[in-house]
């Protein structure tokens, strides 16, 4: 296999690595190809009949010029590594003053700013900005002339010499094209780094046989694709080849003449493209040194990281380089550009990963924009069908005051208008009455309707015309806080909280301790008012709630030792409670930790080397207990005597937490205790001494305490022996380690051992555990 057919199918495997119907498979075993492309197997070859039109068309974008927007055509390597078409670099030269350099140009004031970004080396890298790049006309001769872009988008220069047309695109040949003025500039349309050119012009530059062939070969690909050669009518696409019959076949006609059994079983069926690259068999084009063109390039400089011919060596051009066998060189760049695209192929399938991830989220985005905005709709109609309802029962109190005030202005009006024709009628009789002329028979009748007329009058007293009831309307309607309100309105969370998340690089125990943190989904924007923490009883039992607050880290202390716990967390608003987080398991220490408690000890207690030795400096007993309780397992620990003097009975043991502490332990009935002297012992509880056992204790001597909850007893030890029987029994409930000492005693306590090795533990109970 030859340079250009390893190419190829490296830029196959490319293609592979970007469509996700490949079969390329890093984890699966591979029988590799017998060639020099090590990392390139029979699996990701047979992936190259896979490729898509898009992922083609994709690759094809990497076989353009940048200037032309075309295929690349006789292209060149640029010093930055971006490749260019040979008549496309000569079209975008530029010429810079004669017989000044870009220095002296500067320096003098003189020229055209145009060429002020020419102020550099011979390799500078400029902005676009900076360097003046599609500002500038052509050569000094040509007048400046605004730049145009390549198909490509890249802005180029319009040439100033006469060029070829554009659809030939072929480069003329070398006697026909005016040579290269001096001081000629090329600015790579990709980077924008400049160079200035030497006397070799565009010589100088390396050509991309490479690029070229690839080229070649992919238009001939797009040109014809691959036929089946035993179709009779209308030829199919082809889809294997057997590699001995050299033949290429469609489906139907290779199930119909190429049976997988018999003789044709061993035959070895490949995609038609690695067909196509087997069936090659053109002779690897040899490459000649740009400086030297009758000499081969059979080496390979690692400094200036090009080929070089031995003729280069002679002249001393890379004599203090080093210098490595082109073919060597070639097998190990080839190696490491397979490694590199492993690490590419994963990325891009992570990104059409997430690019999936992206358009599943349009599409939710979508579908819950149009539930929202229904939801929207209706909650709105519901508020204008409320509305509406009200403005009715409004309406209807309109109607009854005004009815009301109708009935009562009209019933006045009746009853005015009938005291007025009665007032009428007795004024118009007296009027006749007194148009008499008969005194005798006047004064019979005057007194009377004087009467009458005094009555009359006085039932038009005060309020009699004044109107029972006012035109105006009482009712005033205070629109003012539902306008407010509807002003107001506005979008709220109403959604409960997301699931929270556990941080586990924060989550750990400690002794009989464990630390939880957590903290909601990084895309989460609905409010949490607070969170609530659940533990179950470490040992598969129901859950149950330790903490409800605002926090996120919690510590929950008082776990059983040697225990594993299941926790959860969820958080909650004002419209409810959310999901539970992940559950996450932890486990308490196998072996208890702990030291005497300060803050529970009586006054008198002195302690000292961090709370793990203890005096007292009374002489009565004062009691003194650890920082740790216990409620079932099997514990031990042991305490040394750094002091004993006058023979006092020190008590240890264990207690509630209500102990009594200023009495000896075991006096009171919250805890269970062995006193000592320097000649015997005693068990005591709720002040009953029991089992006299014989052996004291002195400076140096080591009292053991050994805990079973598996089987409910307490046991002594004195240096490493039992001391009398097992001292109590049917022990339920939460104990603290605690002793008591006076002033003639110091003890020192020492936890975290070992069961001692003459005891078995009993057979554990449900909730046993063994520390």
């Amino acid at each position: 296999m030859d340079v250009s057919e390893m190419t190829e199918v490296a830029l196959a495997v490319i293609a592979v690595g970007r469509d996700r119907s490949s079969v390329f498979t890093r984890k699966q075993s591979c029988r590799l190809i017998s060639c020099e492309l090590p990392c390139l197997c029979l699996h990701c070859a047979e992936g190259i009949s896979h490729l898509t039109k898009a992922a083609m068309d994709e690759m094809e974008e990497e076989l353009k010029c940048p200037v032309c927007g075309s295929f690349y055509r006789e292209p060149i390597i640029l010093p930055c590594s971006h490749n260019i078409c040979l008549a496309c670099a000569r079209n975008i030269l530029v010429q810079t003053p004669d017989a000044e350099s870009p220095q002296s140009s500067r320096a003098s004031g003189s020229g055209v700013s145009d060429y002020d970004y020419l102020d550099l080396d011979k390799m500078s890298l400029y902005s676009e900005a900076d360097s003046g790049y599609g500002s500038y006309g052509g050569f000094v001769s040509a007048p400046t002339t605004p730049c145009q872009k390549s198909p490509n988008g890249v802005r180029v220069f319009p040439p100033s010499v006469p060029q070829p047309p554009p659809q030939q695109h072929l480069l003329p040949q070398p006697g026909s094209l005016p040579p290269i003025p001096r001081n000629s500039c090329i600015t790579c349309p990709q980077c924008h780094r400049s160079l200035i050119l030497d006397d070799r012009g565009l010589r100088g530059f390396p050509k991309n046989r490479v690029l070229e062939g690839v080229v070649d070969r992919y238009q001939q690909s797009k040109a014809a694709a691959l036929k089946c050669q035993l179709c009779e009518k209308s030829p199919k696409e082809a889809t294997v080849m057997c590699e001995q019959c050299d033949v290429f076949y469609c489906d139907p006609c290779r199930l119909r003449c190429h049976p997988p059994r018999g003789p044709l079983a061993k035959h070895r069926l490949v995609p038609p493209a690695q067909g196509r690259i087997s069936r090659r068999a053109s002779p690897r084009k040899i490459s000649t040194c740009t400086e030297h063109e009758l000499e081969n390039l059979s080496m390979y400089c690692v400094q200036c990281k090009t080929p070089v011919c031995y003729q280069c060596l002679e002249e001393g051009k890379h004599g203090t380089h080093e210098v490595k066998a082109l073919g060597a060189m070639w097998k190990l760049h080839k190696g490491q550009l397979s490694q590199a695209l492993n690490g590419l192929s994963d990325r891009a399938t992570e990104a059409k990963e997430f690019l999936v991830q992206l358009r599943n989220m349009v599409q939710h985005i979508q579908e819950n924009g149009v539930e929202f905005e229904a939801c929207l709709v209706a909650q709105c109609d519901a508020l204008i069908d409320a509305l509406n309802r009200r403005k009715a029962q409004l309406l209807a109190r309109v109607n009854k005051e005004h009815e009301h005030k109708l009935k009562v202005v009209r019933d006045q009006i009746s009853h005015c208008t009938v005291k007025l024709r009665q007032t009428t009628g007795l004024m118009e009789y007296c009027l006749e009455v007194i148009k008499e002329n008969d005194p005798s028979g006047f004064l019979q009748i005057s007194d009377a309707l004087i009467r009458r007329v005094h009555m009359t009058e006085g039932q038009w007293g005060k309020g009699t015309l004044t109107p029972r009831m006012t035109s105006d309307f009482d009712l005033t309607l205070d629109s003012g806080p539902l306008l407010q309100t509807i002003h107001q309105l506005d979008f709220v969370q109403m959604k409960v909280p997301a699931a929270p998340m556990l941080q586990l690089e924060e989550c750990c125990t400690q002794n009989n301790s464990a630390t939880l943190s957590w903290k909601q989904p990084p895309l989460s924007t609905i409010v949490v008012d607070g969170y609530i923490l659940e533990l179950d009883d470490g040992n598969g039992g129901p859950f149950r709630e330790v903490y409800v607050g605002t926090e996120t880290i919690c510590t929950v202390d008082g776990l059983h030792f040697n225990s594993t716990y299941k926790s959860r967390v969820k958080a909650f608003n004002a419209s409810g409670v959310g999901q539970y987080s992940k559950t996450l398991i932890m486990q308490t220490s196998e072996i208890a930790w702990f030291t005497f408690d300060p803050a529970s000890a009586h006054p008198d207690i002195i302690l000292s080397n961090d709370n793990l030795t203890v005096t007292c400096n009374s002489y009565d007993d004062r009691v003194v207990m650890g920082n740790s309780a216990f409620s079932r397992g099997v514990h031990y620990w042991e305490m040394t005597i750094d002091r004993y003097d006058n023979h006092p009975d020190p008590a240890f043991g264990i207690a509630r937490g209500d102990v009594l502490k200023d009495v000896m332990l075991g006096k009171d009935d919250k805890a269970w205790a062995m006193y000592v002297d320097n000649n015997r012992s005693w068990f005591m509880h709720n002040n009953s001494h029991t089992n006299r056992t014989d052996g004291g204790i002195s400076k140096g001597t080591t009292i053991g305490v050994l805990l079973d909850f598996s089987r409910g007893i307490l046991i002594f030890l004195i240096n490493d022996e039992q001391q009398g029987p097992v001292a109590f029994e049917g022990l339920e409930g939460v104990y603290y380690p605690a002793i008591s000492i006076n002033r003639n005693v110091q003890v020192t306590l020492h936890t975290g051992l070992p069961i001692p090795d003459f005891y078995t533990p009993g057979e554990a109970d449900p909730t046993g555990s063994v520390c």
